[in-house]
């Protein structure tokens, strides 16, 4: 089992983020020093509310000079904001600063300030997350490629600048929804399990993953990574107490910004938070933290977890306090499975 380390430098409007940078370098060289596999950001504009969060690829390059041996990954790219020229130079040059050891992980996105800000029309979402997947993809083979449509126009053009990895780096793709796990299983190398659904949701979905797997001819893929929140305490009461007002707080900017509309209709984040981390979200000792894994592995067929344990508003003592015990304790027993 590989264990990775999830951060977003999401912060509160009053955050320092210099000092907020600093943090996230902090828990970067806790996970390199004590042998966690990989780090992953994620993507964002124009963060609403009172939070505000530092773009992922200048943010994920820095982050990468102080990784080590650790796999980087953005976890997601928006692909479908971004002109596909773009984003193949962009994913080439950051699979050559990892040195070959790096992800590319692209989601479809939900919240409409940003499609609109970018342009994206409603009804061209998915089929615009497809075309620039494709484009990208041939781009980064080297292949040249003529393409003329509103993302692009290329004209027998190819990418000079190749990525280490040929002839692209793994294609990981985010999804929430039924027909997004479908997708995934179609154009992706594997899926990247989301954080916010319900262990029960989770083993259904898996369930449409396989199927169409098989429907495209495709085999189950050999690294299946999973994002979880998690905190680790010396109990239960103890990481609820320490997490609690912070993972509750990232949950309702979610709900604010239409995530769980992005859900399955039998998921919703409108509920107490008893009730939302029931089946969600995995908090405790490392013991408990284990059982609360065990079925990701046993059930869903995971082998590479990614553990977001901090939130905006968090003290670093506090998340730092969560991954030791993490590392001390978690990892270990993870490592036999």
């Amino acid at each position: 089992m590989k264990a990775g380390i999830f951060l977003t430098n999401q912060q509160y409007l009053d955050t320092d983020m210099v000092s907020a940078l600093d943090d996230q370098i902090a828990m970067v060289h806790l996970a390199r020093d004590r042998g966690w596999d990989s780090l992953f950001s994620g993507q964002h504009y124009l963060n609403e509310g009172n939070n505000k969060q530092l773009q992922i690829v200048p943010f994920l390059a820095r982050l990468m000079a102080e990784a080590g041996e650790m796999t980087t990954g953005l976890g997601v790219l928006l692909i479908n904001l971004h002109n596909p020229v773009y984003v193949a130079e962009t994913v080439a040059t950051l699979d050559t600063i990892a040195r070959g050891n790096f992800v590319f992980g692209v989601g479809l996105g939900y919240r409409g300030v940003e499609f609109d800000a970018f342009r994206v029309p409603k009804g061209s979402r998915v089929a615009r997350f497809e075309e620039c997947l494709d484009l990208v993809r041939r781009l980064l083979s080297g292949e040249a490629v003529t393409h003329e449509s509103d993302v692009c126009k290329l004209d027998g053009v190819r990418m000079n600048i190749r990525p280490v990895q040929r002839p692209a780096p793994p294609v990981w793709i985010a999804a929430n929804s039924d027909a997004a796990v479908r997708r995934a299983a179609r154009l992706g190398d594997a899926w990247f399990v989301n954080p916010h659904s319900t262990m029960g949701t989770i083993r259904r979905q898996m369930e449409l993953y396989r199927t169409e797997l098989e429907a495209a001819g495709k085999p189950f893929p050999k690294e299946l990574p999973v994002i979880k929140e998690i905190f680790c305490a010396k109990d239960r009461a103890t990481a609820l107490e320490l997490a609690g007002p912070y993972l509750a707080g990232k949950y309702k900017d979610y709900a604010s910004w239409g995530q769980d509309d992005a859900m399955p209709e039998d998921e919703t984040f409108d509920q107490s938070f008893d009730d939302l981390i029931r089946g969600r979200f995995v908090l405790g000792s490392p013991e408990e933290c284990y059982e609360q894994l065990r079925p990701f592995w046993e059930e869903v067929g995971a082998n590479h977890l990614v553990f977001r344990t901090h939130w905006a508003g968090m003290p670093l003592a506090t998340a730092l306090h969560s991954m030791r015990m993490i590392s001390d304790e978690l990892l270990p027993a993870l490592r036999k499975v």
